[in-house]
Formats: C-alpha cells, structure tokens, sequence
C-alpha cells in the first residue's frame, strides 16, 4: 500500500530542507551606497564565486549550493545575451532577469522531488539611487523588492540585525564595507574577516559601460585600512579610485 503524504506537507517538507540547506552556507551581503550597489561574501576562494556579473548593468549573488545557483547564473547570462543581441541592451533589465529565476525556482520547487537549495539577489544599478533595482529571490520562486540592504544565507537574521543598526542611506564605499563586514562578524563575536577572506564588488554607477567591478584583496584591505582609521567619520571613496591596478574587471 503506497504511503501518503498531503501536499501541504511535501511542501512543507521540501521549504524546511531547503532553509537548512542554505542556513549552512556562508552569508552574503548586498547594500546600496552613494555610488552603486555594494556586494560583500564571506568567501576565501578566489575560483568559486558568488557575486558574478550578468549584464552591462545587472549583477548576480547567491548562496546556497555552488552547482545549483551556477546553473542559474548561466541561465540567466545566456538569458541576458540573447535578449540584448535580438532587441536592445536596454530592455535587459534586472526586473525581467528576476521574472525568469522566478518561474524555474517555482517549477523546480514544486515539480521535482529535491529544491534547490539556493537563495538569489538580482540586482541592477541606474543613474541614481531612487533608480536602483536589488530583488531577491527565495528557493520557491518567491520575489521580493529589496531596498538599502539585503542579508542571504547563515545567520542571516543576526546579519540583517547588524545592517539595520548600521547601515546609512547614501554612505560612501568605505562606511558602506565597513557596515557590511561587522554585518557579517555578527554571526560570530569572535571571528574577525580579512580581506582574503571576503569576495567584494561594485556595481559603479560612475563607470562606463560594463558597471561591475570586482575589487581584489589588495583594494579591500586598503578600504578596511581606511574604515579603521576613520574611526567612524565620514570618508567618501574617490581617494581609492586611483588604485585601478587592485581592481578586477
């Protein structure tokens, strides 16, 4: 006699293991500053990424598992590509890119036995902060329109706590690195993240076509130098552009 299981259940069932999934990965954070979009991992590799470029204007993050949320990263460049190529770059957007992710996290979810195990930020920077897109999306094809700052993965919950007393809209990249690293420590009061530990980018909004950038361990340790120095006060970024050869394109 075959063993029911009500679908209420299933689905309760598949959501619980897909949370646990990605509670065991390592958290990424995502927040606006004055001149972009900020992308911050806890994640030492420099092979395995998890802050990727989509488009000209979009950016990927993700946590969750690596094979899974790759295969979405494709998806969607191959997405971007062949949408750009047939009408125009313009009408690539973040919002179409998250519509997509959408319906085949939501028919993975429901149709297959296993979800995936993956949690998204779509993100795209306009010409100021008012036009910033950041999506996020869930393991069921859940979407949610983001603003000012967006914690996935581990604790999330501490991290986002740590972002909310933090963060502050309009702050320059370094203020804005700094939120997002102690964001991260707050998972554990006794690690402390160093720059080959972390996976930083950009979406610059002051750069010409391509808009991301991938800011190498030299960059980032000369950011978090800076933070320190500080001591809090109010430091804009413009004094670290000049270091280009410590940047990532």
């Amino acid at each position: 006699m075959p063993f029911y299981v009500s679908p209420e259940q299933q689905m309760k069932d598949k959501a619980d293991y897909a949370r646990k999934g990605i509670a065991r990965g390592r958290s990424v954070v995502v927040l606006q500053y004055d001149d972009g979009i900020l992308f911050v991992a806890d994640n030492p590799s420099r092979a395995l990424h998890k802050i990727s470029e989509i488009y000209d204007r979009i950016a990927f993050a993700a946590v969750g598992k690596y094979n899974e949320f790759e295969n979405l990263r494709l998806g969607g460049v191959r997405y971007a590509d062949i949408n750009g190529y047939q009408y125009d770059r313009r009408d690539v957007t973040a919002r179409g890119l998250a519509n997509v992710y959408a319906q085949s996290l939501g028919t993975i979810f429901t149709e297959t036995a296993k979800p995936y195990e993956v949690e998204l930020v779509v993100a795209e920077v306009g010409e100021d902060a008012e036009t910033d897109q950041v999506y996020r999306l869930t393991f069921d094809g859940s979407v949610a329109d983001e603003h000012g700052y967006v914690a996935m993965g581990g604790q999330a919950d501490a991290v986002a706590q740590s972002l909310k007393d933090g963060y502050r809209e309009g702050a320059p990249l370094v203020e804005a690195l700094r939120t997002a690293v102690r964001a991260l420590e707050a998972q554990d009061s006794d690690r402390r993240l160093e720059a080959t530990s972390l996976e930083v980018a950009v979406l610059d909004r002051n750069r010409e076509h391509r808009l991301f950038k991938r800011l190498a361990a030299r960059r980032i340790a000369d950011l978090l130098s800076a933070a320190e120095e500080s001591g809090g006060s109010d430091i804009t970024s413009g004094g670290a552009e000049s270091d280009a050869e410590a940047d990532e394109d």
